[in-house]
C-alpha cells in the first residue's frame, strides 16, 4: 500500500471514529468528492477540537487558533511551524488535530486554497470566540459565532460543490445551513454548556426563542438543498438536515436526540425517496 492510500485509509477510520453522524452521507459522495469533503472536514474538526479541549486554557487555545490560521493562509502548509504551534500540547491533543498537515495534503490541489482558506478563517473566528469565553449577549453574537462554528462550513461546502460538480448555490443559504445545524446542537448541549460557564443564550431569549432561529435556520437549509439537482450531493445534504429537523422535534416532545434506530430508518427512507 502506498503512503498516499495508506493516510487516506487512516483518514477514513479518524473519520468515521470521529464523527459517526457525518460518515453516514460522506458514504454517497463519489470517489473523489468523498475525499474532497472528508479531508475538508478533517481540516475543520481539527481546530475544532483545539477550542473545545477541557485541559487547555482559553489564552492558551486562541494562541494555537490564531497562529494556525497564519499558517493556513501560507502555501505550501508549513508542517514544521504548526508541529511547532501544537508543541506544548501534542500529548493530550487528538489524533485528528496533530495530523492537520496529513489531510491538507490528500486535498486535491484544486481546491486545497478554499479549503485552507475556510479553515483559517474558522480558527480565527474560535479564536476571537475563546477569549470571549464562549457568552453571546445578543442575536448579533450568536449569528457570529454559530457563522464562525458551522456557516463557514456551508460556505466551504458550496466551493467544493462548484469545484467538483459545477453547482452554484446561494452563500446566505449555505451559512443559513450551517447555522441551523449549529443551533440544534446548542438546544442538545444546554445544560452541559452551563455547566461549564458557557451561554450561547441571548439577553431576555428564551429556549423557545433558540428554538424559533433554529428553525428559521433549517428553511434557509431546506431551500438550500432545492436548488441541488445531482443526487449524491443531494443525499449528503438531506442526511444531516432530516436529522437536525427530527432531533428537533425530539427536544420539542422532551426526548434529548434520536434514537440510533431512527437515525437508521431516517436515512433509509432519504436513500428511497432521493431515487
Amino acid at each position: 500500500m502506498t503512503d498516499t492510500k495508506k493516510m487516506h485509509k487512516e483518514a477514513m477510520a479518524i473519520l468515521k471514529a470521529t464523527s459517526r453522524t457525518f460518515f453516514i452521507p460522506i458514504t454517497f459522495l463519489e470517489k473523489e468528492m468523498k475525499t474532497t469533503v472528508a479531508m475538508a472536514y478533517l481540516c475543520m474538526r481539527a481546530i475544532d477540537e483545539i477550542e473545545d479541549h477541557e485541559e487547555i486554557e482559553i489564552e492558551a487555545k486562541a494562541k494555537m487558533l490564531d497562529e494556525t490560521a497564519a499558517l493556513l493562509l501560507t502555501a505550501p502548509f508549513n508542517k514544521q511551524a504548526y508541529a511547532a504551534v501544537i508543541a506544548d500540547y501534542a500529548d493530550i491533543l487528538p489524533e485528528v488535530t496533530t495530523r492537520l498537515p496529513d489531510w491538507i495534503e490528500l486535498t486535491p490541489e484544486g481546491i486545497r486554497k478554499e479549503i485552507a482558506e475556510s479553515t483559517s478563517e474558522m480558527a480565527g473566528g474560535m479564536a476571537k470566540w475563546a477569549r470571549k469565553n464562549w457568552i453571546c449577549k445578543t442575536k448579533e453574537d450568536l449569528d457570529d459565532y454559530t457563522y464562525y462554528v458551522a456557516g463557514l462550513v456551508g460556505v466551504m461546502l458550496s466551493h467544493i460543490w462548484r469545484w467538483g460538480a459545477d453547482i452554484e448555490t446561494d452563500r446566505d443559504l449555505a451559512i443559513g445551513y450551517g447555522r441551523g445545524l449549529q443551533a440544534v446542537n446548542i438546544l442538545r448541549n444546554q445544560d452541559e454548556d452551563a455547566e461549564r460557564g458557557v451561554n450561547f443564550m441571548p439577553e431576555g431569549w428564551t429556549r423557545a426563542d433558540l428554538f424559533n432561529y433554529a428553525e428559521e435556520n433549517l428553511a434557509k437549509a431546506d431551500a438550500y438543498n432545492a436548488s441541488i439537482k445531482k443526487r449524491s450531493i443531494l443525499m449528503f445534504c438531506k442526511i444531516p438536515l432530516a436529522l437536525a429537523h427530527k432531533t428537533l422535534e425530539a427536544m420539542q416532545k422532551g426526548y434529548e436526540k434520536m434514537s440510533r434506530q431512527e437515525v437508521e430508518a431516517t436515512v433509509a427512507q432519504l436513500d428511497e425517496t432521493t431515487k
